[in-house]
């Protein structure tokens, strides 16, 4: 079920730190924090789904100026009641489409986000939004899986993702229109169990770089991860950096 919060109401954002907790670790959080601290250097940065701040909180706790672009106002909400999230602020929309205030040295799209977007006209619409917010010289860095293809058997199109004893999590894809969903399944101690499917469109890295080119930027850096290991042919995820072009 959807609602003006998108696919991320409160029933989700109530539970959601929780549900990503290996997300939030600092093994996952301050090697992110650590390159988007140094791409801002002394401008701004600007987070497109910013979500309940597990990325814009620790780095403007590094004293980066950080506003965000959310379509839930329940993730929203939660941002705004944890300690420092008053210093974030936050744009209410589609973060394709919405403008915030000011520009930025750097952009960011972070945990897969720009899969929320379903079309590539949308994700495409993004690059442009984010290249539109940044100075000249900026910087737009995406956090994205490489998609799974090579894990499904021929005549199939589900890889499960999380198998365990209160929690299964498998995504399916419909390879003709890079269309995908993620599945939730969770069981409760008293055997009660609840479902949640979210839709997201799989997309390349070549196809992001056009996307970039589309938008007047161009790649800069490819990593396999935010501790700039080499992205190689068997990276299961990336972090590019694409960089605004002088007008």
């Amino acid at each position: 079920m959807i609602d003006d919060d998108g696919y991320f109401g409160e029933s989700v954002a109530a539970t959601y730190d929780e549900s990503s907790a290996t997300m939030f670790t600092p093994e996952a959080v301050e090697p992110a924090v650590a390159v988007l601290a140094e791409l801002a250097g002394e401008g701004r940065a600007l987070e497109l789904g910013v979500g309940t701040g597990r990325i814009a909180l620790p780095l403007a706790r590094r004293g980066v100026e950080v506003h965000g672009i959310e379509l839930s106002r329940a993730m929203a909400n939660r941002l705004r009641a944890k300690p420092g999230g008053e210093a974030v602020g936050v744009t209410i929309g589609d973060f394709a489409t919405a403008r915030a205030p000011g520009t930025f040295s750097v952009g960011y799209l972070v945990f897969n986000t720009i899969m929320n977007l379903t079309t590539q006209d949308a994700q495409v619409d993004c690059f442009r939004n984010a290249a539109a917010h940044l100075e000249p010289g900026g910087t737009f860095v995406v956090e994205v899986m490489v998609p799974q293809l090579r894990k499904l058997p021929p005549g199939q199109n589900t890889v499960p993702f999380h198998v365990g004893r209160d929690r299964l999590g498998f995504d399916t894809y419909e390879v003709a229109t890079q269309a995908m969903s993620s599945h939730h399944v969770r069981v409760t101690e008293d055997g009660q169990g609840s479902f949640r499917s979210i839709p997201f469109r799989y997309v390349w890295p070549a196809e992001l770089d056009l996307m970039a080119r589309l938008a007047g930027m161009r790649l800069r850096e490819r990593w396999a991860d935010w501790s700039r290991a080499p992205f190689t042919s068997e990276s299961e995820s990336h972090v590019s950096v694409w960089e605004k072009l002088a007008d």
